[in-house]
């Protein structure tokens, strides 16, 4: 699941989905043969046509898009579930030769975390006909597709290709060709519902209660829905056979508003028959109703996709929605970073210069607008291939990780705490960086509009640490890609605001002026700043003990001096060599604080959550697992958000304490606090490189169940039911 995968509002989704096409277009794959056939990352597709010639006003000829997949990889259904797309195609064809619509097999579920996907692996086949009317011309017909697609495993690559094949358009009858592939998947299309069979749904107060008559009884069912956001995919379809077809429970989406009139679908039963539903609203009589039994291994071959899926990697978890979501807070935060002290007086400047320069021609302002947008872009770039390169130099580099240094914890605290007294008023910075890069800025003409780019990024720097912070700890945790487009978007966010002025320069008299509101403003975005400073605090207390905690509050005692001086004084040279002084006191105290305080054992991996956790270590959980015991593993750390919020959400509640002491879990607590090579061989292992991570071991099974990150109640009660008691 992916990029292109968590719903969003509609509006929303729209503009998701234009700012992400424009950001992203330069990385789809795309297929460059122009012929029958084409290659691209993990698939090939191809044009299949038997038949050499087409019949004009005949019967139409059977053909194929065909894709051939690289194992673990798949493509979508037409309702692709909780995300993707399907296959697209777009046709040039001769006058008077048409293509009918692309027909789509029966799906398979492909589970990812708490996410249900539709589609196929392996390979597969989408039927469709070509034909020619009475108008068609005689001879060679060039039919030309435009075929876009989404290919996911862990991650999703949207790719492209362009193909074509020749064929003749006669007068007679030819002989029938066929090919087995499309003959093949032409026989798992799903078939109408027999007329004699009745299909009726009635809403109950968790979703739809679905009964079909097929007369008989039937043990086996799934139903894949052709609308989205009406049923709740991951969820499980409870079964209950009557004498003459069966009753499926279905839980409705979280998106879901207003009844269906029709509950449209595909309903698979026992043996691989599969037809098209059309369930009308009516009365269905209630049933004891029981989990669908392995939905995941209906299909042959599909429990192999669930094992693919079930350690999902770090990028197969920005793909879930993660990197949508990411890039369009940064475009978000990129906005308000214009109405910062440091960079909306930049912007005021260049809106007012728009007005003077009103005479010019709007493909000049808009030239300007590019150049500026070019110099941000050229800007956040460069910090890119510098965190990239950091990256590099280590593969365990990275934001969670260092949260495993105390030296580390405590110098962000510390930066966080100096760049709060300068937003709450105690002195000013980054006026020497303003004054640096104002005098290439005042140049005129497209260079000027290039350096006020730069000038933007240089002197936001002191203002951007709410938006700038959140998106330099996730990109420094993701792929080069998603590191990429975050900042992409950032900048874009950034651009945005001159870039409209330049293509409405009339726009410019709605600017406020500046004034004491930006102080404000600035003063409020403290909050959150020493909010976080708070909970560094906290972690250094959690990981390395009170000790350590008072060279921090030293510390921040000594910035307070330095921040007085600066803002007593400001723009006096010895007063800024004194707060200099006092800063190099600052990172000694950080650098060697920790390693003279800090020898005390390391605190005991059981949490608050409750005595029933015992410390993780390889060997006590083989001992349990050799009892013939259930194990679960919560791989957490104090310096983990996420981790605490699970703790408190989700595996301290009163329900789920009682669903382990039922099923008779053996919980360990791995934590990750500070670096433990064990800990970090054994998250490599199970394919994660980071924390939150939580492993299922169930008897009789040599792999453990991975639970995805985001945890609540449900998801850990759904995967203690099949645990027996």
């Amino acid at each position: 699941m992916n990029l292109f995968a968590v719903r969003f509002p509609r509006p929303i989704a729209a503009l998701i989905a234009l700012t992400a096409s424009l950001m992203l277009a330069p990385l789809v794959a795309t297929a460059q043969q122009a012929g029958a056939s084409a290659a691209a990352p993990h698939l090939q597709v191809e044009l299949l046509v038997p038949a050499q010639s087409i019949q004009r006003g005949g019967q139409p000829a059977q053909a194929g898009l065909y894709f051939k997949l690289d194992p673990t990889w798949h493509i979508y259904w037409i309702n692709a579930g909780d995300a993707g797309d399907p296959p697209h195609v777009a046709w040039t064809m001769p006058k008077g030769v048409t293509a009918s619509a692309l027909q789509f097999p029966a799906p398979r579920r492909l589970p990812l975390g708490p996410l249900m996907d539709f589609g196929y692996e392996d390979e597969v086949v989408f039927p469709f006909t070509i034909s020619a009317a009475s108008s068609a011309s005689l001879g060679p017909a060039t039919l030309h597709a435009k075929v876009d697609w989404i290919v996911c495993q862990n991650s999703c690559i949207p790719g492209k290709a362009d193909l074509e094949i020749t064929r003749t358009i006669s007068a007679s009858a030819s002989t029938a060709a066929t090919n087995p592939l499309i003959e093949k998947f032409i026989g798992l299309l799903p078939r109408p519902l027999p007329s004699a069979d009745k299909a009726l749904f009635q809403q109950t107060p968790s979703g739809f209660r679905l009964s079909v008559d097929t007369g008989q009884p039937e043990k086996s069912a799934i139903f894949y829905p052709a609308d989205q956001d009406f049923i709740d995919n991951p969820a499980p379809q409870n079964i209950a056979a009557t004498s003459s077809g069966f009753v499926l429970d279905l839980k409705k989406s979280p998106y879901y508003t207003d009844a269906p009139k029709v509950l449209n679908g595909v309903i698979e039963l026992s043996g691989g028959r599969t037809y098209q539903l059309s369930a009308k609203p009516g009365t269905v009589a209630a049933v004891a109703t029981a989990p669908q039994p392995s939905t995941e291994a209906v299909h042959s071959g599909a429990g192999s996709s669930a094992s693919s899926q079930s350690a999902p990697s770090p990028a197969g978890m920005e793909s879930s929605g993660s990197l949508l979501r990411s890039t369009l807070f940064a475009f978000l935060g990129g906005l308000l970073l214009n109405l910062m002290p440091c960079v909306f007086p930049v912007l005021f400047i260049k809106g007012l210069s728009l007005v003077n320069s009103g005479q010019e021609e709007r493909s000049t302002l808009r030239k300007h607008g590019f150049v500026y947008t070019l110099g941000i872009l050229a800007s956040f770039w460069a910090l890119v291939a510098a965190l990239l390169v950091l990256r590099s130099a280590g593969h365990t580099l990275g934001w969670g990780f260092q949260f495993q240094s105390p030296q580390f914890v405590m110098l962000m605290a510390c930066l966080l705490f100096f760049l709060g007294l300068s937003l709450a008023g105690q002195f000013e910075i980054g006026l020497t960086l303003t004054s640096a890069g104002g005098s290439l800025a005042q140049k005129q003409g497209l260079s000027g509009s290039f350096f006020t780019g730069i000038l933007a990024v240089i002197v936001a720097t002191p203002c951007t640490a709410p938006f700038m912070g959140a998106a330099l700890g996730y990109a420094l945790t993701q792929s080069a890609i998603v590191t990429f487009a975050v900042f992409t978007a950032l900048a874009l966010g950034l651009a945005t605001p001159y870039v409209a002025l330049t293509l409405q320069p009339a726009w410019t008299r709605f600017l406020p002026r500046p004034g004491a509101w930006m102080d404000v403003l600035k003063q409020a975005i403290s909050v959150p700043i020493f909010a976080t400073v708070i909970w560094l605090a906290w972690v250094v207390t959690q990981g390395y003990g009170a000790a350590v905690l008072v060279a921090l509050l030293a510390a921040f005692l000594l910035l307070a001096i330095a921040g007085w001086f600066l803002g007593r004084w400001p723009a006096k040279r010895w007063a800024t060599t004194v707060a200099t002084l006092v800063i190099l006191g600052v990172l000694a105290i950080c650098a060697f604080a920790p390693g003279r305080l800090f020898s005390y054992p390391a605190p005991s991996s059981a949490s608050s959550s409750g005595s029933a956790w015992q410390p993780w270590s390889a060997q006590s959980v083989a001992d349990a697992r050799a009892q013939g015991k259930p194990v679960f593993i919560d791989f957490t750390a104090s310096w983990c958000l996420s981790c605490q919020v699970n703790e408190r959400l989700a595996l301290t509640r009163p329900e789920v304490k009682a669903a382990f002491a039922a099923h008779h879990v053996v919980l360990f607590k791995a934590d990750w606090t500070r670096h433990d090579d064990a800990i970090t061989d054994e998250l490599t292992a199970l394919g994660r490189s980071g924390v939150p991570t939580y492993a299922l071991y169930v008897p009789g099974e040599k792999s453990p169940r991975l639970l995805p990150e985001a945890l609540t109640p449900g998801i850990v009660l759904d995967a203690l039911a099949s645990l027996p008691r």
